[in-house]
């Protein structure tokens, strides 16, 4: 299984264009022969495709330098050369690319087969038969081609995903997703068990479907790029809706749970506020049956009255409560999908 690598740093060059020709006629009975030099092939370009069977970086961790072909040179009787092969590099949907000196987004590759030209190949030289004139019947000169770009670039891979997991270690959220979907993400009673984001698609009873990303957990200073700090937050800016995982078995601390993760999103940015959410009360199988109205009530009214609609107590364990919570999901990533462009 390929690593996942969400951000490199490669070269990239383009082809330098070929150089024109300096060629004469010699043909039988043509004494006075001119120039006929053609001009040299134009260099190849280098270009990014978002490409949706790529999920990860892993192709350009071990190579960072590409090159695209050069231009050939032109040749006599005014024939151009052939011009050098585009360099073609596939990429995730998603992908950020960035010019590594000065920070400035060349673009943003959302969409599966959108491209990207990040090195723009040289123009091939003219041949002499171009600088023929009246006083100057025999050049002896043509240009040289101009070379092609280059570049040093960050490539950076944001996760397109309809809903994002948010939450700190060990609440769950790779259990959720391992139940809602096919995704097998590592599941272990330690933190940090998710060290890479996982994707897992959720198919509704009417076989429409949405998308929900597991990323590794969150800790008070991830804005700061604390544990997995920036590596989380990265991913969790395209998501459409967000579900804020909290454990219930940290009865004293459930709100201040929710406070943080509320934060950190903020100080990373403060846009992240703004996304629809739902909050889903994990491990209410720890509670027994004969108490567990009366504790979730109480739970449940430590939080603000306008969020406590939005609150969901599941087990993903048994599977408690979780076909109503996605129904929610559902609902609002769709009403996301119809009103708003996830990428403006």
């Amino acid at each position: 299984m390929a690593r996942f690598v969400d951000q490199v740093k490669i070269y990239v060059k383009a082809g330098d264009g070929g150089r024109g020709c300096v060629s004469f006629r010699r043909e039988k009975y043509v004494p006075r022969g001119g120039p006929d030099g053609g001009d040299g092939g134009d260099g190849g370009d280098v270009i990014l495709v978002a490409d949706p069977q790529i999920h990860t970086l892993y192709d350009f961790y071990h190579q960072v330098h590409f090159r695209a072909e050069n231009g050939r040179p032109g040749m006599g009787k005014k024939m151009k050369g052939r011009d050098g092969e585009d360099l073609i590099l596939k990429v995730p949907v998603g992908t950020v690319v960035k010019d590594a000196e000065t920070g400035e987004i060349l673009g943003d590759l959302i969409k599966p087969g959108q491209t990207l030209v990040v090195a723009k190949g040289g123009k091939g030289g003219r041949g002499n038969a171009h600088f023929a004139t009246p006083v100057r019947q025999a050049p002896r000169f043509a240009e040289p081609g101009t070379p092609g770009e280059e570049r040093w670039l960050i490539l950076e891979l944001k996760l397109i995903a309809d809903v994002g997991l948010v939450g700190f270690p060990n609440v769950g959220k790779s259990t959720f997703l391992s139940r809602i979907s096919a995704a097998r993400p590592k599941i272990a009673d330690y933190p940090f068990t998710t060290l890479e984001p996982h994707l897992g698609v959720v198919k509704m009873p009417d076989g429409e479907t949405f998308i929900v990303a597991d990323i590794p957990g969150l800790i008070e200073g991830a804005h700061r790029g604390v544990g997995l700090g920036h590596e989380f937050l990265r991913h969790i800016e395209r998501t459409r809706v967000l579900l804020y995982i909290l454990d219930i078995s940290r009865e004293g601390e459930i709100k201040r749970d929710f406070e943080i993760l509320r934060k950190e999103l903020e100080l990373y940015n403060p846009a992240l506020l703004k996304k629809d959410f739902l909050i889903a009360l994990n491990k209410i199988d720890l509670i027994s049956p004969e108490v567990r109205k009366e504790k979730l009530q109480e739970i449940i009214h430590l939080f603000p009255e306008d969020l406590r609609v939005k609150i969901y107590p599941i087990s993903c364990v048994t599977g408690e409560g979780i076909q109503s919570l996605l129904y929610e999901l559902y609902q609002l990533v769709s009403a996301k999908r119809e009103s708003e462009d996830l990428y403006a």
